[in-house]
């Protein structure tokens, strides 16, 4: 069994290749890079992959072509559609037709990676294509009851702020009124909105999950309320939307905050109404869903921004809950990445493992800018790389090839941080460097990169234009 996540990168830049190929070996997965769909094609039929991220507009045969055939010969495999050309009618196409993202460049590197976990924690569908959903069928899918979010989820934590929360969940769980959970973006919030369905009378229904921060704008309402087709342009058949999927059960809706108002008015109908109309339609369609919101936004300062609609808050909020950071709950911590080893050391199928004194000392220190979720990776590094042995050393987690070795000094390489670097920026600074290191000599550069010299010289001429170089 292969435990690493392997990713196929499909895109006609080979300048790319090496730079995905850096990116997503340090973040831990295995990567193979191809520079047509046709070449995909034939990877996939020797090999297997966990995701697809192709790029959509490529020579002899593009994007959609590769996705249509993923869909139909590797149901099971994920794909994510990275396009230049991003309009509403293009995304809802890619995503009808099974992509399970669809991002618009350009984006940062950091970014990149978090859609990419994120896709690779959601649930794997086998959808029919294109045909219309039956909001029946649905709720008894793989779709409406995640692995992840069985009976068995619970929330970990002993501090006091995290026993007091707990303590409400089965008055909050045993009823229908709404929750909006607030907290920092890393701190279990999900985790949170699952214990709650599963705890509650709606447990057999279906549980949904749509992160209003990652849809592209124009999706949002299509995603929550459907549309009919001929609706716009590029509604090329009936969407159900997923009010009407979750009907019976609970949806959760992250991030809400990124809803525009427009949406936020429908939204508040559907919660006074219990009831919604597609797009595109006169129909009006009653449903049973509770809802669960959540944000990492100061909700106070997002209502007087007049980004949030103050209504719409009150009606989700019946159930406010705040989910405190990690670093407001260091008795926790130790707890918290045990838990993480042994989830790691089942998934990975190795014996048990313990940590060292040292790293739960230096664990117990850190403030955890990226709460539980930057724990949960760090123990995964540690988990993997300490091999055949049953401690976890530090050396394990913060060694010196990873940027993030020493915190402090993750701001003072020369190259961009890619916690800030749109993919343009670091594919600069790859040619950049490389061209330092072959004393300008544009063949060395090129072969050191896997490029042609042509496309140095064109990336040159691109950013003499641009301004960057002289």
């Amino acid at each position: 069994m292969n435990s690493t996540p392997h990713l196929l990168f499909v895109d006609d830049e080979n300048l790319l290749h090496n730079l995905f190929d850096r990116l997503f070996t340090r973040n831990g997965f295995k990567v193979t890079c191809c520079a047509s769909a046709t070449a995909a094609m034939d990877v996939l039929k020797t090999e297997s992959f966990d995701l697809v991220i192709t790029d959509f507009m490529m020579p002899e045969v593009d994007g959609f072509t590769l996705l249509s055939h993923i869909r139909e010969n590797y149901p099971t495999t994920r794909v994510i559609m990275v396009t230049a050309h991003a309009n509403v009618q293009h995304a809802v196409r890619m995503m009808q037709h099974g992509a399970i993202d669809y991002i618009p460049k350009p984006f940062t590197a950091a970014d990149l990676v978090e859609r990419v976990k994120a896709s690779l924690n959601k649930p794997i569908e086998t959808p029919t294509s294109a045909q219309p959903t039956d909001p029946k069928k649905e709720s008894t899918s793989s779709k409406s009851a995640p692995a992840s979010g069985k009976p068995g989820v619970h929330y970990i934590g002993e501090s006091p702020s995290i026993t007091r929360l707990k303590s409400v969940l089965p008055r909050v769980s045993q009823n229908q009124a709404p929750v909006f959970i607030q907290g920092e973006s890393g701190t279990g919030k999900e985790i949170l909105a699952k214990l709650i369905h599963h705890s509650s009378d709606r447990s057999k229904g279906p549980y949904l999950t749509i992160n209003c921060a990652n849809l592209p704008r124009e999706l949002v309402e299509s995603h929550l309320f459907g549309h009919k087709r001929g609706s716009f342009t590029g509604a090329v058949e009936d969407m159900t939307g997923a009010f009407e999927q979750a009907d019976g059960g609970t949806l959760l809706l992250d991030e809400i905050t990124e809803v525009e108002l427009s949406v936020q008015a429908k939204l508040l109908r559907v919660l006074q109404e219990k009831e919604f109309q597609k797009v595109g339609s006169t129909e009006v369609k009653k449903v049973d869903v509770r809802v669960i919101a959540t944000s990492n936004r100061i909700l106070g300062d997002a209502i007087a921004d007049g980004l949030f609609r103050e209504d719409l808050y009150h009606r989700l909020a019946v159930f406010p809950l705040t989910v405190p950071p990690l670093r407001d709950r260091t008795g926790d911590v130790a707890l918290l990445a045990r838990h993480f080893v042994s989830k790691y050391c089942q998934l990975y199928h190795l014996p048990e493992k313990t940590l060292s004194k040292e790293l739960v000392h230096h664990f117990e220190g850190y403030d955890w800018p990226g709460n539980v979720r930057e724990l949960d990776n760090m123990v995964q590094r540690g988990v993997l790389l300490s091999a055949e042995r049953n401690e976890i050393l530090k050396s394990d987690v913060y060694d010196d090839f990873f940027t993030d070795a020493d915190a402090s000094k993750m701001h003072a390489h020369s190259g961009p941080s890619t916690k800030l670097a749109t993919i343009d920026e670091m594919e600069r600074h790859m040619i950049l460097e490389a061209l330092a290191e072959a004393g300008n000599n544009q063949q060395d550069a090129a072969d050191k990169l896997g490029i042609s010299a042509r496309t140095i010289r064109n990336k040159l001429h691109k950013y003499r234009e641009e301004g960057f170089i002289d």
